[in-house]
């Protein structure tokens, strides 16, 4: 049976999508590549990125899309694929994979949950943002190069001192 996932068109979606090999650090290595990819896939197929975090391995994001629109896994093969494209090939690569002339770099399913509300939204943007502090990358949320918290600090939304007892006021954007 195929996998299904619920979607709502001009939702938000909470993403974490990962490497296959957990110990690698090809995202923060090829960040250039990643946030290509992106840019690119935002052109031709429009998304609002309302948090996002990219750790070495594993990346968390926040995705609303246009009214009408619900398709968040054509998205994500636009954004995969040419992020693998570059990479040197060497990845262990199983059977089934082969046989479909895939790379081996992605974990071929990402994990995504539709937000239900402004309160899951913050709690979710939250988490996010907190992601490389969480996995010992840094001591505090604002250390961490690849973050969409450096859009949410000088912009108000965030408050300095966020992590030591700060609130969000609710808002977000691009």
């Amino acid at each position: 049976m195929p996998y299904r996932r619920l979607q709502t068109a001009g939702a938000s979606h909470f993403f974490t999508a990962a490497l296959a090999d957990r110990r690698s650090a090809l995202l923060v290595e090829h960040i250039a590549v990643l946030r290509q990819a992106v840019r690119l896939v935002r052109q031709r197929h429009p998304f609002m990125i309302d948090a996002m975090v990219v750790l070495p391995e594993h990346l968390h994001c926040i995705w609303t899309l246009p009214e009408g629109d619900r398709d968040c896994p054509l998205r994500w093969a636009l954004i995969k694929s040419p992020f693998s494209r570059p990479i040197a090939r060497g990845e262990r690569i199983g059977a089934s994979r082969q046989s479909k002339r895939e790379r081996g770099i992605w974990l071929r399913r990402y994990w995504e949950q539709q937000l239900h509300d402004a309160n899951d939204l913050n709690r979710h943007i939250d988490y996010t943002h907190h992601n490389p502090v969480k996995h010992g990358q840094v001591s505090t949320a604002s250390a961490w190069p690849h973050s969409s918290i450096h859009r949410y600090i000088p912009a108000g939304i965030l408050p300095e001192d966020w992590e030591h007892g700060g609130e969000m006021d609710g808002e977000f954007g691009e």
